[in-house]
């Protein structure tokens, strides 16, 4: 009897050929939806204490703070365990502190303080699991098929950003009167039973992985040791400038923070418009790399990533100014999409440039920038809408990217005119760069 060789994967999915990449990415999708969906209900549960822009920006500012306190021991933990006890260890972290919001909110919440040391946990755990998931993936899928998983990783990504946030809302306005007797746990606290659902089922999932990347890292602890990554990215104009150029852009640009008040007081909306203006960049995102996936680019990928930089803020300059809803949507997507692109690029030339014994410790740089980015830049956000107001604070933000998107594409050269996505084109010159800062 003879035994039909297995179908080839479909173009476009070459990645999910891997057992472990498909249990990865399922597990990846339970958790963001339930962090996502969390990340709403804390966020109507802020304003709706406080109603200061300025509180909304200090969630994400106790988000960022763990992962600029604990960088160095984040990467060294990457690359000296097994990068998948990591995650779980970590996750097994965020269970406990979406209990405590479980149990606060049940409480009955007046004040927002306890609210940031919970977020302060949650941003503890993402520190130390952010470096060791980015190391994770190189071991679960061939090089050859890197670029595609992450160009799937970004569209599940997307996915979950676009229906966590939706779902949040929905969950939070659901009349569960008739199904739960305990009426402390309608809004927020069903969402963060939710969470936990979530969590749970990442856990589980996470566990079945058959991957043991062990330890990469052999040589003893030392300052040396534990700073390497940090050194590497210095020195390398390619990995600085793919990170630097994330982090001063979303620093700017990022609205995130203040959709609440576009929500509530620009575009009258309640807690599911709210929902909608959280998942329309992810919207476009998820087109845009499903469309990558189908057709990945092969040539001018630094070129390309300047120029979505430049799309990312001309659209929030739009959805700053926007008074309509589906404007505001549009120029979310718009902003979405083109985020997606840099985000495939510069997370492609992270893991490549970087030798594997290294990559834990490259990503908790990394994720240093992306957090200063994403959680600091919500801080900004809010700091600067108490200053200028909400609508002001975004189109200068937006100005803000524009403008450094042409300054880094002057200062980074190297990165402008990176070419091809893989390691034999990009490791190179990252050693090189890295060999002239020595010099």
């Amino acid at each position: 009897m003879t035994t039909l060789p297995p179908e080839p994967p479909r173009r476009g999915m070459e990645a999910f050929a891997s057992r472990d990449f498909r249990r990865y990415q399922l597990a990846r999708v339970t958790a963001i939806l339930g962090a996502e969906a969390q990340s709403v209900a804390v966020a109507w549960q802020v304003y709706s204490i406080t109603h200061r822009a300025l509180d909304l920006g200090l969630t994400g500012l106790a988000l960022f703070l763990p992962g600029l306190l604990f960088l160095l021991p984040a990467g060294h933990v990457a690359d000296r365990f097994d990068r998948r006890q990591v995650i779980l260890v970590c996750y097994g972290l965020q269970v406990v502190a979406t209990t405590a919001l479980l149990l606060l909110t049940r409480a009955g919440l007046h004040r927002v303080l306890p609210i940031y040391v919970v977020l302060f946990f949650i941003g503890t755990g993402r520190a130390f699991s952010g470096p060791a998931s980015s190391a994770l993936i190189p071991h679960l899928v061939p090089e050859k098929d890197f670029v595609n998983a992450v160009t799937l990783g970004g569209a599940i990504f997307q996915f979950s950003n676009i229906t966590g946030p939706a779902l949040g809302g929905i969950l939070f306005t659901l009349p569960l009167v008739k199904w739960v007797s305990d009426t402390k746990l309608q809004g927020a606290g069903i969402v963060y039973v939710f969470n936990l659902a979530t969590l749970g089922w990442f856990l589980v999932l996470i566990a079945s992985l058959h991957v043991r990347p062990g330890r990469m890292e052999h040589k003893a602890v030392s300052i040396k040791v534990v700073m390497a990554g940090f050194h590497y990215v210095r020195k390398s104009g390619l990995l600085l400038g793919a990170s630097s150029l994330d982090l001063f852009v979303v620093l700017l640009g990022g609205a995130t923070a203040l959709m609440p008040i576009f929500a509530h007081d620009i575009l009258h909306q309640g807690p599911r418009g709210l929902g909608m203006l959280r998942a329309a960049p992810a919207a476009g995102a998820l087109a845009v790399s499903l469309l990558m996936a189908r057709f990945p680019f092969q040539r001018r990928a630094g070129l390309r990533l300047f120029v979505c930089v430049a799309v990312f803020g001309a659209a929030t300059v739009v959805f700053g100014l926007s008074r309509s809803l589906w404007l505001s949507l549009a120029a979310l997507a718009l902003a979405g999409a083109a985020d997606m692109i840099s985000v495939i690029i510069r997370g492609t030339v992270l893991q490549l440039a970087t030798p594997p014994e290294m990559r834990g410790r490259v990503s908790a740089v990394n994720s240093l920038f992306i957090g200063a980015s994403n959680e600091l830049g919500e801080f900004e956000s809010g700091v600067t809408a108490q200053w200028w107001g909400a609508v002001r604070a975004t189109v200068v933000g937006g100005v803000g990217a524009l403008a450094v998107a042409g300054l880094w594409s002057v200062v980074f050269p190297g990165l402008r005119q990176a070419d091809e996505l893989t390691a034999e084109a990009l490791r190179p010159r990252a050693a090189a760069d890295a060999i002239r800062g020595d010099s």
